[in-house]
């Protein structure tokens, strides 16, 4: 325990509790001049965020799945130029 220090949190409870309970977010010195609600806006979209690209319905499953596409599509077109190939000669 740091004695003599304090900081400013903000604590954001998601809805569904499947992931996690809450996310704490530590605020910088001297946001004093941003209001308690964009404060909080800007947690709840940072916390939106980590979750897109963290869970199954973010973009880095479709990530997973672009070498595959990529392998089938070049093994197609490759037997398509070889039976083109065969064909003209």
């Amino acid at each position: 325990m740091v004695k003599g220090i304090s900081k400013q949190v903000i604590v954001v409870r998601p809805p569904d509790r499947e992931l996690f309970e809450q996310a704490i977010f530590i605020l910088k010195d001297g946001t004093g001049a941003v209001s308690s609600a964009e404060l909080l806006h800007q947690a709840r979209q940072a916390a939106d965020a980590y979750l897109r690209t963290r869970t199954r319905g973010g973009r880095r499953k479709g990530l997973r799945a672009m070498p595959l596409v990529f392998a089938l599509l070049g093994a197609f077109t490759a037997s398509v130029l070889w039976i083109v190939g065969l064909v003209l000669y």
